[in-house]
């Protein structure tokens, strides 16, 4: 057997809220969107790059308060991107890790943790 991905299913509890968390602020980008009828929960995939996420309304699909490991580059942009969006919930900063990392952690408005991670040169720690 290989693997090909690994995709972490975050729960939510309200569409219009997660579309302006992770597509309005943060930029993913909605892949697909299903739903069996008009009363049904959500479910949906999305993106960012090669970060990929389900997103379910699905009772029993995963627990609010996950936590997400995101490796990626390019982050002092970004956080100062989503600064400039001036997100009424929340303002990410950056930290210095004992692993040699710089990390921003932003949290969801369903208690998940994402936390985006970029490898620091030796000489800058």
């Amino acid at each position: 057997m290989e693997t090909s991905a690994i995709i972490p299913i975050l729960r939510i509890f309200d569409v219009a809220k997660a579309k302006e968390f992770y597509i309005d602020w943060l930029e993913f980008t909605i892949d697909w969107e299903h739903t069996f009828d008009a009363h049904a929960p959500v479910y949906m995939q999305i993106s960012k790059g090669t970060a990929v996420f389900h997103l379910s309304e699905h009772y029993g699909d995963g627990t609010p308060g996950a936590g997400i490991f995101i490796w990626c580059t390019g982050l002092e942009a970004y956080q100062q991107q989503l600064l400039n969006k001036n997100y009424k919930y929340f303002h990410p900063g950056l930290e210095t890790t004992f692993y040699h990392s710089l990390c921003m952690n932003v949290i969801d408005p369903f208690g998940n943790k994402l936390s985006f991670n970029e490898k620091l040169n030796e000489t800058e720690n």
